[in-house]
């Protein structure tokens, strides 16, 4: 987002600056790793989410109408669940978590139906057992559902304790449920339970300091994942352009900050991937439109910002959305929601660098996420304003994409979430 052209974070009819940046008009580096900066650390007293006039989302309602969707892995050729994400709320949203399935081969999405009965769904994870399906509830009221997989059963909501969250994510142990509230600039911890329902929060973190960055109104975190070692739990703050890093207390599901990255101030850092080796990772700056790799180190957690390269999407705005890195840690894919491309980038140096191949045209209208199938040969793409999920075909030699079959109307798809 060029720094002449910023939405206010907040507008009216309770639309967060997520959603008004994607109803908007659509409009070669290396980079290395610098030496690691000394860890800071304190924690915050999380303050009052904003006022909002959305309603919470409401629990327990019916699937309409939902076939089931497999449990268990399919045979190759065989069709596999593909859940999507939506606002229900907004003009032209859908009525729930869309329900669909795919082809394996050739990438071809066939409609199921739709899991009703959770609110604006506008981020999914499914537990690593398969069994069970997250969404957050993107509220002025945040919350987060669990639903019963293969047969679709609403578990019921807990509150996240702040306001629009937009990101989730699994702990690879399965007993805690992870999320960030990006209108109030907050993490949330909650208990998994064995049948996989979630039990009251654990701990929320409200991001209070360092001060917002250049044109920010507050604190927004955006992402809150698990390092690959499984010892760390980094938040991604696009409002303060810092990187958090947390230990978990797995007994009790309580954060303790042990370090923090900063960005150049105005970066609004959005979404962070890592490198299958463990060592690296590439962050997506939504605000300055870039991409910056980082090193991090598994004994501190600590992440240690390089410099910023292109997004290759020449002048203008793209922002920049998703990251995504191949299993076998040789290739990136950046979407660009403004610009409606996907970036290929060739991961070098055991992934110390990036390298800008080209851009390709995503077939659809503001990527806002995209997603790789389990095995990794196909890349889909939920394009929020087209309201459509794109496919393409990923050669694991070249690392180049090929768009299969027509694009699948879905109604503001903005997470697609193949299993």
């Amino acid at each position: 987002m060029s720094s002449g052209a910023r939405p206010s974070h907040g507008t009216g009819g309770g639309w967060s600056r997520r959603r008004f940046v994607g109803a908007l008009a659509g409009a070669a580096a290396i980079a290395a790793v610098p030496a690691p900066a000394a860890p800071r650390s304190d924690r915050a007293v999380p303050a009052p989410p904003p006022r909002t006039p959305e309603a919470g989302p409401s629990v327990g309602a019916s699937v309409s109408p939902a076939p089931s969707a497999p449990s268990s892995p399919a045979p190759p050729s065989g069709p596999r669940p593909l859940y999507l994400g939506t606002y229900t709320s907004g003009d032209g949203g859908g009525r729930g978590i869309g329900v669909a399935s795919y082809d394996p081969e050739t990438g071809a999405i066939t409609g199921a139906g739709v899991v009703t009965g959770v609110a604006d769904p506008s981020f999914l994870a499914v537990h690593p057992d398969g069994r069970t399906l997250y969404a957050v509830d993107e509220r002025g009221a945040g919350a987060v559902t669990a639903v019963r997989l293969p047969g679709h059963e609403v578990l019921g909501s807990r509150s996240t304790g702040g306001s629009g969250p937009c990101h989730l994510s699994v702990h690879p142990g399965g007993r805690w449920l992870l999320s960030a509230n990006y209108a109030s600039g907050s993490v949330a911890v909650h208990p998994v339970d064995a049948s996989g329902a979630l039990g009251e929060r654990t701990d929320l973190v409200t991001h209070t300091s360092p001060a917002p960055g250049p044109g920010q109104q507050g604190p927004h975190a955006h992402q809150f994942l698990t390092s690959p070692d499984g010892g760390h739990l980094l938040a991604v703050d696009l409002g303060t352009d810092t990187v958090y890093t947390y230990r978990l207390d797995e007994s009790r599901g309580t954060l303790t900050e042990v370090s923090r990255a900063r960005t150049r101030p105005g970066a609004g850092p959005r979404h962070l991937t890592f490198h299958p080796g463990g060592r690296y990772a590439y962050l997506a700056d939504e605000v300055d439109d870039t991409v910056t790799v980082c090193g991090y180190d598994p004994a501190t957690g600590r992440l240690t910002m390089g410099e910023p390269q292109s997004t290759g999407t020449g002048g203008g705005t793209s922002y920049p959305a998703e990251i995504l890195v191949t299993a076998d840690g040789s290739y990136a894919f950046l979407a660009n929601r403004g610009d409606n491309t996907l970036t290929r980038y060739a991961v070098e140096a055991d992934g110390a660098r990036l390298r800008l191949l080209d851009t390709v045209p995503v077939g659809g209208d503001f990527p806002r996420h995209i997603a790789f199938s389990p095995d990794g040969r196909l890349l889909f793409a939920a394009n929020q304003r087209s309201g459509t999920v794109t496919v393409f075909a990923v050669d694991r030699e070249s690392g180049e994409l090929r768009r299969t079959g027509e694009p699948f109307a879905s109604p503001l798809a903005v997470c697609a979430l193949p299993l």
